[in-house]
């Protein structure tokens, strides 16, 4: 590979898309500039133009519903798919056409996400799309918007020539971030390497900060990153510790995956107008109720970003052949929006509340695992409580917090989280939960994941990371057999929490009997809880804090009924992925472990 010109950003998120660069060979005498790119995309039917945020959706149009040349980019003027801001738009009138969310089906383990199922309940005649080429296609469109903007002049500034780095959740397990991968390889995207989105959104925080970080934070300090975005929320707590006198970083937790955010709080908000409608007299289909959903994720959007708003018009197309003219204008107050994102999704609560778990219903509609209780802050409970320090006592409240997200533009939003935080300290002079201010809530993503990449290069400071959970076998037991009962499965932790990047460990004094030449599964487990396991250590009953990932199904090599004696490598690799070999005791070959996908839901389908 040539050497990189420009080390690049890129938060692939579940509701918006943003790519930010540097120059990748500065003078140590110059101070580096992250920049965000302006992606060219349609906005509207036959209309492109440069925005630096590209909506995370793609729509598929019918064969005869957008007019001929009105798809057609810079860069390719046989386009059939929309992605950005068009798609989102017409997506909102034809959901049925609309891939959203792709980010969060990669993590779904109820489906196999190398299959083609989106749009999800999506018409026969449309051609569907995995979740993998649906996040490669968003992927692919950011490619081609940089190399049009870019390297028209000169392919060695061709993205696939430079250093990226690509963001994912806190909370990807290792199979989650290995389809990130390849959807990113399925783009053309060869050096990529994995970030956790709260590290980038902190890694914003120290470039904007420059050299005053280290007066913003001091040794001791906990600092919680709270990110609420459209689709998703997460957490990490970051510690700042001290070595030699120079204040360190380290990532010390991370929080499960939560669909819950500002989608949630659009469909709240407009079910809030329809109620109000429908006590006028006026009742909303179901069709008007998703273009109503939309025009509510707009007044939201004014409204948390610019306080000088007082109320936001809202418009519902009518139904019929006169639309504009049975179009029904309203609007909603800031207050109705402050009052029912305060009051449903941060709610005030003690710190040893838990998540509201609805009662089960015999049969429910496939789909994404959405959260059952909207309630932002009972999960920031959750996670708080459930940290301890390495002696296994509670780990203490955070004394700082970084929020990131298009939600938290609110003043509003982030002062109640502060509060409620501020509320579970149990002392008589409880201290100030400060705010570690965020220059932008939808750029940070980008700009951090570029200044990590300058880190790595030794032009800036890095956060002690590694894997953000621990991980496990499952290895049977070796007993006699004993009628009615099932062989127990014990846990092998083959990776640590915190095992950093580029880590490799042998289990050369555990030996293990592998099957080779016929079909085996291996069970692949994981735990954010269980800090302190070491690579080696076997847990026995583990079915309360350690939960089953996937299933490696193959045949490996050999002789059929074979068994061979092997003991175990793992690597994490230095883009952030983690790799499982068997080796034989008794010579040199080995068999990867390939993650697999074709995972059983809770039914057992």
């Amino acid at each position: 590979m040539l050497n990189p010109e420009f080390i690049i950003g890129i938060d692939l998120g579940t509701t918006n898309s943003i790519i930010a660069y540097t120059e990748a060979d500065i003078p140590e005498d110059q101070t580096p500039e992250i920049k965000v790119l302006d992606i060219a995309q349609i906005t509207s039917n036959g209309v492109v133009e440069n925005r630096s945020i590209l909506p995370s959706f793609i729509y598929l149009p019918g064969g005869h519903e957008i007019s001929s040349g009105s798809t057609e980019l810079p860069w390719d003027s046989e386009n059939k798919k929309l992605v950005g801001e068009f798609a989102r738009e017409r997506g909102a009138e034809v959901p049925q056409r609309l891939i959203a969310s792709s980010k969060s089906w990669l993590c779904n383990v109820m489906i196999d996400r190398n299959k083609p199922v989106l749009p999800w309940e999506g018409p026969e005649d449309v051609s569907k799309m995995s979740p993998v080429e649906s996040s490669s296609l968003i992927l692919q469109h950011i490619r081609d918007a940089w190399n049009h903007a870019m390297a028209t002049e000169d392919d060695r500034r061709k993205i696939e020539n430079q250093e990226i780095f690509l963001t994912v959740p806190a909370s990807f397990d290792a199979v989650a971030r290995e389809l990130t991968l390849k959807a990113a390889q399925s783009a053309g995207l060869s050096n990529v390497t994995l970030l956790e989105e709260p590290q980038a959104a902190f890694y914003s925080w120290i470039d904007a900060a420059k050299d005053r970080w280290r007066k913003k934070v001091s040794k001791g300090d906990r600092v919680l990153v709270c990110d609420v975005g459209g689709g998703t929320s997460d957490f990490s707590l970051i510690h700042v510790t001290e070595d030699n006198g120079e204040l360190l970083l380290e990532r010390v937790a991370v929080g499960n995956h939560l669909l819950v955010g500002g989608d949630n709080m659009d469909l709240a908000l407009a079910y809030l107008i329809a109620k109000k409608m429908a006590d006028a007299g006026t009742r909303l289909d179901a069709w008007q109720m998703r273009g109503l959903v939309h025009s509510c994720r707009k007044a939201k959007e004014k409204v948390l970003s610019d306080p000088t708003t007082e109320e936001h018009p809202v418009t519902i197309l009518g139904r019929g052949s006169s639309l504009i003219g049975g179009t029904i204008k309203t609007s909603i107050s800031k207050q109705e929006i402050e009052t029912a994102v305060m009051d449903g999704f941060f709610p005030v609560c003690e710190l040893s509340s838990t998540p509201v778990k609805s009662t089960k219903i015999g049969l429910q509609e496939a789909g994404l695992p959405y959260e059952s209780d909207p309630a932002v802050s009972r999960h920031l409970a959750n996670f708080i409580h459930h940290q301890k320090d390495d002696a296994g006592n509670a780990a203490g409240l955070p004394t700082a917090v970084l929020f990131n997200g298009g939600v938290m533009k609110s003043d509003k939003v982030r002062n109640r989280v502060l509060d409620i935080i501020g509320s579970w300290q149990d002392n008589e002079k409880p201290a100030e939960i400060r705010e570690l201010n965020s220059e932008d809530f939808d750029l940070a993503v980008a700009r951090g994941a570029a200044y990590y990449g300058l880190a790595r290069r030794g032009r800036g400071v890095r956060i002690r990371g590694g894997l953000g959970r621990s991980y496990y076998i499952g290895i049977a037991a070796s007993m006699p057999a004993v009628p009615g009962m099932p062989v127990p499965v014990k846990a092998l932790c083959v990776a640590s929490f915190g095992m950093e990047e580029g880590t490799d460990i042998n289990l050369k004094n555990k030996e293990f009997v592998l099957s080779v030449g016929e079909p085996v599964c291996f069970e692949f487990l994981g735990s954010l809880t269980r800090k302190n396991d070491t690579a080696g250590e076997i847990v026995e009953d583990w079915q309360d804090e350690i939960e089953e990932i996937t299933s490696i199904e193959t045949t490996l090599d050999g002789e059929p009924g074979q068994m061979v004696r092997v003991t175990l490598e793992i690597k994490v690799t230095e883009v952030g992925t983690l790799e499982l070999w068997c080796v034989s005791a008794e010579n040199d070959q080995k068999w990867k472990l390939e993650f697999n996908v074709r995972e059983q839901n809770e039914f057992g389908i």
